[in-house]
Protein backbone atom coordinates (compact mmCIF):
# COMPACT_ATOMS: atom_id res chain seq x y z
CA UNK A 1 0.00 0.00 0.00
CA UNK A 2 1.23 3.67 -1.40
CA UNK A 3 1.88 5.70 2.00
CA UNK A 4 -0.66 7.42 3.58
CA UNK A 5 0.24 11.31 2.28
CA UNK A 6 -0.56 14.19 5.30
CA UNK A 7 -1.08 17.89 5.69
CA UNK A 8 0.08 19.55 8.99
CA UNK A 9 -2.15 22.51 9.66
CA UNK A 10 -0.23 24.80 12.07
CA UNK A 11 3.05 23.73 10.45
CA UNK A 12 5.12 26.50 11.92
CA UNK A 13 3.89 26.15 15.55
CA UNK A 14 5.34 23.77 18.08
CA UNK A 15 3.03 20.97 17.68
CA UNK A 16 2.99 21.53 13.84
CA UNK A 17 6.68 21.08 13.91
CA UNK A 18 6.53 18.31 16.20
CA UNK A 19 4.30 16.52 13.50
CA UNK A 20 6.31 17.13 10.84
CA UNK A 21 9.38 14.97 12.34
CA UNK A 22 6.63 12.32 13.74
CA UNK A 23 5.78 11.45 10.08
CA UNK A 24 9.43 11.77 9.28
CA UNK A 25 10.30 9.15 11.43
CA UNK A 26 6.82 6.96 10.66
CA UNK A 27 7.24 3.99 7.79
CA UNK A 28 4.75 4.44 5.84
CA UNK A 29 3.30 8.25 6.07
CA UNK A 30 4.33 11.18 3.62
CA UNK A 31 4.22 14.82 4.23
CA UNK A 32 1.66 15.87 1.72
CA UNK A 33 1.74 19.59 2.92
CA UNK A 34 2.25 21.88 5.57
CA UNK A 35 0.00 25.16 6.23
CA UNK A 36 -0.02 28.48 8.45
CA UNK A 37 -2.14 31.08 8.47
CA UNK A 38 -1.57 33.53 5.66
CA UNK A 39 -0.67 36.57 7.99
CA UNK A 40 2.76 34.14 9.53
CA UNK A 41 6.01 35.48 8.58
CA UNK A 42 6.96 31.73 8.25
CA UNK A 43 5.37 31.29 4.70
CA UNK A 44 7.58 30.02 2.10
CA UNK A 45 10.16 28.59 4.82
CA UNK A 46 10.95 25.09 4.22
CA UNK A 47 8.90 22.91 7.01
CA UNK A 48 11.73 20.43 7.23
CA UNK A 49 14.28 22.86 8.33
CA UNK A 50 11.74 24.57 10.40
CA UNK A 51 11.37 20.99 12.42
CA UNK A 52 14.91 20.80 12.75
CA UNK A 53 15.49 18.32 10.12
CA UNK A 54 17.20 18.41 6.60
CA UNK A 55 15.25 20.40 3.93
CA UNK A 56 12.22 18.70 2.42
CA UNK A 57 10.96 20.33 0.22
CA UNK A 58 7.37 21.08 1.62
CA UNK A 59 7.11 24.70 2.26
CA UNK A 60 4.61 26.25 4.23
CA UNK A 61 1.80 28.00 2.29
CA UNK A 62 -1.25 29.57 3.67
CA UNK A 63 -3.69 27.51 1.24
CA UNK A 64 -4.72 24.33 2.24
CA UNK A 65 -7.59 23.54 -0.41
CA UNK A 66 -4.51 22.92 -3.43
CA UNK A 67 -2.93 20.37 -1.02
CA UNK A 68 -6.22 18.10 0.02
CA UNK A 69 -6.30 16.93 -4.03
CA UNK A 70 -3.22 14.82 -2.64
CA UNK A 71 -3.44 13.82 0.35
CA UNK A 72 -5.67 11.63 2.36
CA UNK A 73 -6.07 13.33 6.33
CA UNK A 74 -5.21 16.71 8.15
CA UNK A 75 -3.52 16.88 11.06
CA UNK A 76 -4.44 20.11 12.78
CA UNK A 77 -3.63 21.32 16.52
CA UNK A 78 -4.47 25.16 15.62
CA UNK A 79 -7.35 27.27 16.59
CA UNK A 80 -11.02 26.47 16.99
CA UNK A 81 -11.70 29.39 13.67
CA UNK A 82 -9.26 27.22 11.27
CA UNK A 83 -10.46 23.82 12.81
CA UNK A 84 -13.93 24.13 11.44
CA UNK A 85 -12.82 25.81 8.02
CA UNK A 86 -10.37 22.64 7.81
CA UNK A 87 -13.50 20.47 9.10
CA UNK A 88 -15.37 21.87 5.99
CA UNK A 89 -12.74 21.39 3.54
CA UNK A 90 -12.12 17.65 4.59
CA UNK A 91 -15.83 17.07 4.09
CA UNK A 92 -16.09 18.92 0.58
CA UNK A 93 -12.28 16.92 0.27
CA UNK A 94 -13.07 13.76 0.82
CA UNK A 95 -10.05 13.28 3.30
CA UNK A 96 -9.89 12.67 7.29
CA UNK A 97 -9.76 15.39 9.55
CA UNK A 98 -7.94 14.67 13.19
CA UNK A 99 -8.23 17.61 15.26
CA UNK A 100 -6.59 17.88 19.10
CA UNK A 101 -7.51 21.70 18.85
CA UNK A 102 -8.87 22.64 22.39
CA UNK A 103 -11.03 25.85 23.48
CA UNK A 104 -14.01 24.47 21.19
CA UNK A 105 -17.85 26.11 20.96
CA UNK A 106 -20.87 24.86 21.05
CA UNK A 107 -20.96 26.73 17.82
CA UNK A 108 -17.38 25.24 16.92
CA UNK A 109 -19.02 21.37 17.87
CA UNK A 110 -21.87 22.06 16.38
CA UNK A 111 -19.56 23.18 12.76
CA UNK A 112 -17.48 19.97 12.91
CA UNK A 113 -20.32 17.55 14.00
CA UNK A 114 -21.72 18.57 10.64
CA UNK A 115 -18.63 18.27 8.61
CA UNK A 116 -18.63 14.44 10.12
CA UNK A 117 -21.79 13.40 8.06
CA UNK A 118 -19.12 13.36 5.05
CA UNK A 119 -15.79 13.43 6.48
CA UNK A 120 -13.78 11.00 8.89
CA UNK A 121 -12.99 12.90 11.82
CA UNK A 122 -11.18 12.08 14.93
CA UNK A 123 -11.33 14.47 17.59
CA UNK A 124 -9.68 14.67 21.20
CA UNK A 125 -8.97 16.50 23.90
CA UNK A 126 -5.39 14.80 23.68
CA UNK A 127 -4.16 12.44 21.24
CA UNK A 128 -1.92 10.61 23.76
CA UNK A 129 -1.97 6.98 24.70
CA UNK A 130 -1.82 7.16 28.09
CA UNK A 131 -3.99 9.65 28.67
CA UNK A 132 -6.85 8.08 27.02
CA UNK A 133 -5.91 5.35 29.59
CA UNK A 134 -6.59 7.46 31.93
CA UNK A 135 -10.00 8.51 30.92
CA UNK A 136 -10.90 5.26 30.64
CA UNK A 137 -9.76 4.34 34.20
CA UNK A 138 -11.36 7.50 35.64
CA UNK A 139 -14.63 6.65 33.90
CA UNK A 140 -14.40 2.84 35.49
CA UNK A 141 -13.47 4.71 38.63
CA UNK A 142 -16.69 7.26 38.89
CA UNK A 143 -18.71 4.24 38.47
CA UNK A 144 -17.40 1.92 40.69
CA UNK A 145 -17.27 4.64 43.82
CA UNK A 146 -20.56 6.58 44.70
CA UNK A 147 -20.97 10.66 45.34
CA UNK A 148 -18.97 9.92 48.85
CA UNK A 149 -16.00 10.22 47.26
CA UNK A 150 -15.68 14.05 45.41
CA UNK A 151 -14.31 14.51 42.41
CA UNK A 152 -11.42 17.15 41.61
CA UNK A 153 -8.95 17.87 38.58
CA UNK A 154 -6.02 19.50 38.32
CA UNK A 155 -3.99 20.37 35.52
CA UNK A 156 -1.24 22.35 34.72
CA UNK A 157 0.29 23.88 31.34
CA UNK A 158 3.26 26.02 29.88
CA UNK A 159 2.25 29.91 30.26
CA UNK A 160 1.94 30.31 26.66
CA UNK A 161 -1.70 28.08 26.81
CA UNK A 162 -4.57 30.02 25.85
CA UNK A 163 -7.82 28.15 27.38
CA UNK A 164 -8.73 26.62 30.64
CA UNK A 165 -9.42 24.25 31.68
CA UNK A 166 -7.68 22.23 29.19
CA UNK A 167 -9.08 19.73 26.71
CA UNK A 168 -7.31 17.21 28.17
CA UNK A 169 -9.17 18.55 32.27
CA UNK A 170 -12.42 18.49 30.08
CA UNK A 171 -11.87 14.97 28.23
CA UNK A 172 -11.22 13.41 31.89
CA UNK A 173 -14.15 15.09 33.46
CA UNK A 174 -16.56 13.60 30.36
CA UNK A 175 -15.12 10.55 31.41
CA UNK A 176 -16.03 11.06 35.06
CA UNK A 177 -19.29 12.06 34.54
CA UNK A 178 -20.10 9.55 32.01
CA UNK A 179 -18.82 7.00 35.01
CA UNK A 180 -21.82 8.65 37.12
CA UNK A 181 -24.34 8.38 34.86
CA UNK A 182 -24.41 12.27 35.32
CA UNK A 183 -24.38 15.41 32.76
CA UNK A 184 -21.36 17.17 33.09
CA UNK A 185 -22.82 20.68 32.46
CA UNK A 186 -25.07 20.39 35.52
CA UNK A 187 -22.23 19.07 37.78
CA UNK A 188 -19.18 21.03 36.71
CA UNK A 189 -17.33 23.80 38.93
CA UNK A 190 -14.83 25.48 36.57
CA UNK A 191 -13.78 27.90 39.60
CA UNK A 192 -13.93 29.11 43.27
CA UNK A 193 -13.52 32.03 44.79
CA UNK A 194 -15.02 33.98 47.79
CA UNK A 195 -17.13 32.72 50.29
CA UNK A 196 -18.55 29.88 47.85
CA UNK A 197 -19.99 27.61 50.89
CA UNK A 198 -19.71 24.24 51.30
CA UNK A 199 -19.01 21.69 48.26
CA UNK A 200 -21.99 20.34 46.68
CA UNK A 201 -22.74 16.62 46.62
CA UNK A 202 -21.64 15.31 43.11
CA UNK A 203 -19.90 18.45 41.89
CA UNK A 204 -16.76 18.10 39.36
CA UNK A 205 -14.50 20.24 40.23
CA UNK A 206 -11.66 21.78 37.93
CA UNK A 207 -8.47 23.85 39.37
CA UNK A 208 -6.03 25.32 36.51
CA UNK A 209 -2.29 26.25 36.68
CA UNK A 210 -0.32 27.96 34.46
CA UNK A 211 3.33 28.21 34.77
CA UNK A 212 7.02 27.84 32.97
CA UNK A 213 7.42 25.03 30.13
CA UNK A 214 5.06 22.10 31.67
CA UNK A 215 3.92 20.86 28.42
CA UNK A 216 0.85 18.62 30.50
CA UNK A 217 -0.09 17.76 33.94
CA UNK A 218 -3.10 15.98 34.93
CA UNK A 219 -4.45 14.52 38.18
CA UNK A 220 -8.09 13.12 38.61
CA UNK A 221 -8.67 12.79 42.67
CA UNK A 222 -10.91 11.14 44.16
CA UNK A 223 -11.73 12.22 47.47
CA UNK A 224 -13.37 10.04 50.11
CA UNK A 225 -14.24 9.40 53.86
CA UNK A 226 -10.46 8.90 55.55
CA UNK A 227 -9.24 8.06 51.98
CA UNK A 228 -7.95 9.69 48.54
CA UNK A 229 -7.36 8.39 45.04
CA UNK A 230 -5.28 9.76 42.74
CA UNK A 231 -5.08 8.81 39.00
CA UNK A 232 -1.92 11.07 37.35
CA UNK A 233 -0.78 11.95 34.01
CA UNK A 234 2.16 13.75 33.06
CA UNK A 235 3.64 14.74 29.50
CA UNK A 236 7.12 15.59 29.02
CA UNK A 237 7.41 15.86 24.99
CA UNK A 238 4.94 17.33 22.84
CA UNK A 239 5.99 14.27 20.37
CA UNK A 240 3.46 11.34 22.41
CA UNK A 241 0.59 13.74 20.79
CA UNK A 242 1.76 13.52 17.59
CA UNK A 243 2.25 9.93 17.63
CA UNK A 244 -1.36 9.85 18.81
CA UNK A 245 -2.63 11.74 15.92
CA UNK A 246 -0.62 9.80 13.59
CA UNK A 247 -2.07 6.51 15.07
CA UNK A 248 -5.48 8.15 14.57
CA UNK A 249 -4.89 9.14 10.77
CA UNK A 250 -3.97 5.56 9.87
CA UNK A 251 -6.79 4.22 11.86
CA UNK A 252 -9.17 6.71 9.92
CA UNK A 253 -7.84 5.60 6.52
CA UNK A 254 -11.13 3.35 5.27
CA UNK A 255 -13.45 4.41 8.17
CA UNK A 256 -16.75 5.67 7.02
CA UNK A 257 -17.87 9.14 7.81
CA UNK A 258 -18.39 9.91 11.15
CA UNK A 259 -17.27 11.82 14.23
CA UNK A 260 -14.91 9.50 16.21
CA UNK A 261 -12.47 9.72 19.55
CA UNK A 262 -9.28 8.47 20.49
CA UNK A 263 -11.63 5.78 22.15
CA UNK A 264 -12.36 4.49 19.04
CA UNK A 265 -8.92 4.69 17.60
CA UNK A 266 -7.78 2.18 20.94
CA UNK A 267 -10.52 0.55 21.01
CA UNK A 268 -11.31 1.39 24.97
CA UNK A 269 -15.36 2.14 24.59
CA UNK A 270 -17.53 5.08 25.00
CA UNK A 271 -15.68 7.68 27.25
Amino acid sequence: MADMRLIVAGAGGRMGRTLVRAIAETPGLALAGAAEAASSPLIGEDSGVLAGLPANRVPLVSEVKPLAIAAEAILDFTAPAATVAFAALAAEAGIAHIIGTTGLSAADEAGIKQAAQRAVIVKSGNMSLGVNLLAALTRRVARTLDDEFDIEILEMHHNRKVDAPSGTALLLAQAAAAGRSVDLDQHAVKSREGHTGARQKGDIGFAALRGGSVVGEHVVMFAGPAERIELVHRAEDRMIFARGALRAAQWARGQKPGLYSMADVLDLGAI
